[in-house]
């Protein structure tokens, strides 16, 4: 029995010691950069009633949700994706607010993956929604806040992929492709299949023009440059609209400086279907998938009753942590930690020095002497930079 509840359940872990301590620093120094862009925390129920993410909003599928019944029936749901539960309580407690609206959080979610994929079934997310405000240089100001936050934390390479899902979706209104077909699609353009693309709609009754749009948008990564490129399969309004919207984003990303660290995709999609604008998603090293992503979208508020533009993204900050510790960068282990080690007869003076070093914001941890205990391996695996022996004034 014992054996048994030790363990936790497939795909979660514990998090403890120094990468509890490291993931900690992660998070306040991601939020210090929110705050100083004017947005306000806010924290919403870990579980909802079902609807929240029903597929009608656009979130995961619900056979990945965790669902479970409430006493008196109603279906509830882990969240799976936290920008749902802030449109719903924006749509509640900002009716009346005519400005934007600029929110954080930092909150865990829930995905019921398939076992052989490998991947956590929790995960922590720190992220921040702008709601009401349609501009172009609220998604600009989006982007800025990934790029800056990711230079706080210590990563000087990464990119931030951006895209467009009007582009593509523009292209798929045109060819009029039926959902299985248009599913199948999307799969081959976001594995970079032109050869697959080409064979998928060669047979098909559709112009000729557009079939050579569809094989060149797996290629349009890239640079700014790549924009000048997509303006030939552009080849409906909304497509050079996006275009256009994507050029004046690039403009903005120069004012703040952080334009380097942008790249553009135009065959990018997302699993979530409620974006509707700019989608983008940050990589660096040491992890296979992204460390941010997120877009605009301008339809979720209908769902709760209160139609309003908004724009947003989020950290994962499990896989941030795990490309800073590949990289080998500090994260919150600068900080001077001590151990003063005493004979119970020594306590008070102890507790003294402790409390001394302590006011000079030095972290100190006060230990009983006890024969046979290892306290060098102990400090070393801890990150204390010295051990000091009450009554005797040198560090060991």
């Amino acid at each position: 029995m014992y054996k048994q509840i030790l363990h936790t359940p497939e795909g979660v872990r514990d998090i403890y010691n120094g990468e509890c301590r490291r993931k900690n620093h992660v998070q306040e120094v991601l939020r210090g950069v929110l705050h100083s862009y004017g947005y306000e925390d806010i924290q919403t129920p870990t579980f909802e009633f079902f609807d929240v993410f029903s597929r009608e909003v656009g979130t995961v599928p619900s056979r990945e949700l965790f669902k479970f019944f409430d006493r008196e029936g109603n279906t509830l749901a882990l969240r799976p994706d936290i920008t749902p539960s802030i449109a719903r309580a924006v749509a509640k407690y900002f009716t009346e607010e005519d400005m934007p609206v600029r929110l954080c959080y930092a909150a865990n979610t829930f995905i019921n993956h398939s076992d052989f994929q490998g991947r956590l079934k929790e995960n922590t997310q720190l992220g921040a929604e702008l709601i009401g405000d349609g501009s172009v240089e609220a998604d600009a100001e989006l982007i800025a806040l990934v790029a800056e936050s990711l230079l706080k934390t210590g990563l000087s390479e990464f990119q931030v992929s951006v895209g467009h899902v009007d582009f593509f979706k523009s292209l798929l209104r045109e060819s009029r492709l039926d959902e299985e077909m248009e599913l199948e699609l999307r799969e081959l353009i976001s594995n970079k299949n032109i050869y697959g693309v080409r064979e998928l709609l060669e047979p098909l009754p559709i112009a000729a023009g557009l079939k050579e749009a569809f094989a060149a948008v797996p290629n349009l990564f890239g640079s700014v440059e790549v924009l000048e490129r997509a303006d030939a399969c552009a080849v409906t309004e909304d497509a050079r609209k996006a275009l256009e919207r994507l050029g004046k984003i690039y403009d903005l990303l120069a004012c703040y400086g952080y334009e380097k660290y942008v790249t553009f995709d135009l065959g990018v999609v997302s699993k979530y279907k409620y974006y509707t604008g700019i989608i983008f998603q940050a990589y660096t090293y040491g992890t296979g998938e992204a460390v941010a992503k997120g877009g605009r979208y301008d339809t979720l508020m209908d769902h709760f009753g209160k139609p309003a533009p908004a724009t947003g993204f989020a950290f994962v900050v499990d896989r941030l942590l795990n490309a800073l510790s590949r990289q080998k960068l500090p994260a919150g282990e600068d900080t001077e930690k001590y151990m003063i080690v005493y004979r119970a007869s020594q306590a008070k003076q102890a507790i003294q020095k402790a409390m001394e070093l302590r006011r000079q914001g030095t972290v100190v941890e006060l230990v009983p002497e006890r024969i046979g205990r290892d306290y060098r391996t102990y400090a070393e695996k801890n990150g204390i930079r010295g051990i000091i022996c009450a009554g005797e004034e040198e560090t060991v």
